[in-house]
């Protein structure tokens, strides 16, 4: 089962230092248990292209369409055998200790 696991900044972070796991042993880790199929850092909020189409015209817009604090800054696709075996390899990454962690499973259209 495949998850798309969105990782965010978060105006609240862990306080403590010392918790959060290397994010290059974190990478190395689910490498070597198949557990992560791809991921990347992305660019500030401010590389972003807002592409909306309304009355067939072409609107965009510099930046993301939300205001807002917390920002995606990066990615990963997972396969997992579950739901409670992406929690946990979401739950060791670095940013769910200085952001957050969300995870949505693929929903194909077939």
């Amino acid at each position: 089962m495949q998850f798309m696991m969105f990782v965010c900044t978060d105006t609240e972070p862990d306080t403590d230092p010392d918790a959060a796991p290397d994010i290059e042993r974190w990478v190395a880790d689910r490498d070597a248990a198949g557990q992560r199929v791809l991921g990347e850092r992305l660019a500030p909020p401010s590389g972003a292209t807002t592409v909306r189409v309304r009355g067939g015209e072409l609107l965009l817009t510099d930046g993301p369409f939300a205001e807002t604090k917390e920002v995606i800054v990066g990615f990963d696709i997972l396969e997992c055998a579950d739901l409670d075996e992406a929690i946990e390899v979401a739950r060791a990454h670095p940013m769910a200790y200085a952001g957050r962690i969300e995870l949505r499973p693929f929903d194909p259209l077939d």
